[in-house]
């Protein structure tokens, strides 16, 4: 049997309908949704969409399980322990995971391998060990009416935890949400998005197998403007972490604001990769590549804003371009593929509108700009030279493989061209010179800043960024952060 085979198989296995309180919700005649495979268009599966009664249900089993159910009396270190039995189970499966989000988030097979899926282990392994790790702090103070004190504090989990993904990459960017919040002893209800539900409900199977108690975590598959606007707008979530477009971002900080909750919100970006003219243009442009290219672009890091130093700028473009023909678009599951489909046929449209908007704006097209002769959401790696900032290609996030390229003169000017953007999520520099890499990676508004290198991951390392790219961190200690609320307690002795 073929890979793809399998992955359709294990695609009409997964169970297709919302997990609540520890249960698959079987009985419901509700409303349903086709998810499309992007690369033969064809329906993977028809999943029930989770209405209100799910999430009133979702959340509530969330507040029992951590008032006086057995989650809220569990301690960090048996939460430590399930969290790693989730990590042993997810690396058995890895596999099977890795075939199911190539099938239908469309993306080459080597990427759910190398990056999706062990990062998605790491992060539940990394919050295993920081379950039991959870501190507060002892606090002097003058006293009180002149008796002494003990004032110290503790990190309390802040309750219910809506997290909402996106479909780029569901596995990895849901442990990113869901490990530090059940690690801080939070119970968890997750959105996947409609595009590509399947692995997070294959995720619910895992949790389940892992033994956390029911209420703990629950998964409501739905499109946003359903099932996912009733889950923002509950009043029993205590927090919002969102990872998607900065037009819903906006939607869920304002229903955020009406219960003042917190939220963490990841919203893309136009993120520079800056080429300097010491750089080793070959390896430079490999990275470039990859930081545009990878997942057909459709990554909120991609680094879709190539500044290059003007002096290098042609022989860079060359090697770019050299790239760009190299690639070889088909299905995820042939050898020998290296770039997949988009999404589905809305983000087709929207790509191919961006790159129209280029050539009509004079960028000079180098590489792509149209769609192969087959079935599927595909489109060319796109690369537009001879441009400016000032151009929508290079102001607005395209979300697909389309690579602008903008000449620089001096340090300042490749700072002052970076920073000119709407977004601040994360930025590469490809120098050989050490201190240029350090003053200008200090200089550059970004969350992350890689140098010779495309935006590593780690759940050690903090996530995040400013400006439309959204506020708050995920992964490392600012995960647990996120997750927890500081309680001071003082004893007048």
């Amino acid at each position: 049997m073929s890979k793809r085979a399998e992955a359709e198989e294990l695609a009409s296995s997964v169970p297709s309908v919302p997990y609540v309180a520890g249960t698959w919700d079987t009985a419901k005649a509700a409303g349903t949704f086709d998810v499309i495979d992007p690369v033969t268009e064809r329906v993977l599966a028809t999943v029930t969409e989770a209405d209100a009664a799910d999430v009133d249900l979702a959340v509530s089993a969330g507040h029992s399980a951590l008032d006086g159910g057995e989650w809220g009396r569990m301690d960090g270190a048996a939460r430590g322990v399930l969290l790693g039995r989730l990590a042993d189970l997810l690396d058995s499966r890895a596999e099977d995971f890795a075939n199911l989000e190539s099938l239908e988030v469309g993306k080459p097979g080597i990427e759910p391998r190398v990056i999706d899926l062990p990062q998605a282990v790491q992060t539940f392994r990394h919050y295993a060990g920081w379950a039991d790790k959870i501190e507060g702090r002892t606090i002097p103070t003058p006293g009180y009416m002149g008796r002494k004190t003990l004032s110290y504090t503790v990190r309390r989990p802040i309750g219910v935890v809506a997290a909402i993904t996106p479909w780029n990459s569901p596995t990895m960017i849901g442990s990113w949400k869901i490990a530090p919040a059940l690690a801080a002893g939070c119970a968890v209800v997750l959105k996947p998005a409609e595009d590509a539900p399947l692995t997070s409900l294959l995720l619910a199977r895992l949790i389940h197998e892992a033994g956390f108690p029911p209420g703990a975590f629950s998964v409501l598959p739905g499109r946003g403007a359903t099932t996912g606007n009733l889950l923002i707008e509950h009043p029993g979530v205590d927090k919002i972490s969102f990872t998607g477009s900065p037009e819903t971002g906006r939607v869920v900080a304002t229903a955020a604001v009406k219960g003042f909750r917190p939220t963490t919100l990841e919203l893309g970006g136009k993120s520079p990769q800056i080429v300097f003219a010491d750089a080793d243009l070959d390896a430079a442009a490999d990275g470039v590549a990859l930081g545009i290219f990878a997942n057909q672009g459709q990554v909120c890091a991609a680094g879709s804003r190539i500044l290059v130093a003007r002096s290098v700028y042609g022989e860079f473009v060359d090697r770019l371009v050299a790239r760009a023909e190299a690639a070889v678009l088909g299905d995820p599951f042939d050898q020998g593929t290296t770039m997949g489909a988009l999404i589905n046929a809305k983000q087709l449209e929207r790509v191919a509108r961006y790159i129209r908007i280029g050539r009509d704006e004079g960028a000079r097209l180098v590489a792509g700009g149209g769609r192969p002769d087959r079935s599927g959401y595909f489109i060319e790696p796109t690369l537009f030279a001879d441009a400016s900032n000032d151009m929508t290609i290079a102001r607005e996030e395209i979300f697909g493989p389309v690579g602008t390229i903008i000449a620089f003169d001096t340090d300042d000017d490749a700072v002052a061209l970076a920073n000119d953007s709407d977004f601040a999520l994360a930025a590469t520099l490809w120098t050989s010179d050490l201190t240029r890499a350090h003053s200008v990676a200090q200089r550059v508004q970004a969350g992350a800043v890689a140098v010779n290198g495309w935006s590593p991951l780690d759940p050690r390392l903090p996530w995040g960024g400013s400006k439309l790219s959204g506020h708050g961190r995920e992964l490392g200690r600012a995960g647990i952060e996120a997750n927890t609320e500081e309680k001071t307690v003082t004893v007048v002795l």
